[in-house]
């Protein structure tokens, strides 16, 4: 079980989903969270719901100086920056030339932009050494997905923006890894569910169970977040690290 005990943390898209799982495990396991999300309501009640160890702040990840605000949120609230977690994304589920321009942009801005950007952020305050970076990545940065693709292609740019900071950043001791999920049980999921059925022609839930076994959930996720955030994991950088029930290892 890795242990966070006093550590610091920003979560960025941290009101729900995958975001607020990491948030609720960080703080369970001895972490103070400051939530960061463009949902302002949305992280305050789920800094309420948490207590006294998470604070909640709205923030665009596309704009540099509201994820500078949210870091220095962080460091003025708790004493310091331990560990950023970048987790803000959207999805687009369409065949890839039917993308817009600006949908095309939209996914980019948030997804890397948005990445990096924390990155860059988080990076003036972590300790030197002992700083942690968390990308959420996708299973769909690792391949190519039909129906997926400008996010998959957004979530591929997430993987190598990560192995490239962490090769550049491994003599300051900062450590910085992502995290590849596939499917998991997530609004983000219900909403392309009933696109992917009637896309592909068969229902998602039969599509998911005979590919992965089954659908992930954000606890899972969180745990392996929560690894890659603690001292257990001190050997590990520039790694994407998949949980996927199995999807990537098979050939049908």
């Amino acid at each position: 079980m890795a242990e966070l005990d006093g550590k610091r943390a920003v979560v960025t898209g941290g009101a729900q989903g995958l975001g607020l799982a990491i948030a609720k495990l960080f703080i369970e396991r001895g972490a103070r969270v400051l939530i960061a999300d463009i949902d302002e309501a949305g992280a305050k009640q789920a800094a309420d719901e948490l207590g006294d160890s998470a604070r909640a702040v709205r923030c665009d990840v596309t704009q540099a100086h509201e994820l500078d605000a949210a870091v220095q949120a962080c460091v003025s609230a708790f004493g310091g920056l331990d560990i950023m977690v970048n987790n803000a994304g959207i999805e687009i589920v369409k065949p890839l030339f039917e993308h817009t321009e600006e949908e095309f942009d939209r996914i980019y801005e948030i997804n890397v932009k948005g990445v990096f950007l924390g990155m860059k952020a988080a990076f003036a305050a972590l300790p030197q050494p002992g700083g942690v970076i968390v990308n959420m990545a996708s299973l769909a940065g690792l391949g190519g997905v039909p129906l997926f693709g400008a996010y998959s292609a957004s979530k591929a740019a997430v993987v190598q923006i990560t192995r490239a900071a962490a090769i550049e950043m491994r003599p300051t001791g900062v450590r910085i890894n992502a995290v590849c999920p596939a499917f998991v049980n997530t609004a983000m999921v219900d909403r392309l569910k009933p696109i992917v059925t009637e896309m592909v022609g068969v229902a998602f839930d039969d599509l998911a169970a005979m590919k992965q076994g089954r659908l992930g959930t954000p606890e899972e996720v969180a745990e392996m977040v929560a690894f890659l955030a603690s001292d257990d994991s001190s050997f590990c950088t520039g790694g994407a690290y998949v949980l996927d029930g199995g999807l990537q290892a098979g050939m049908l």
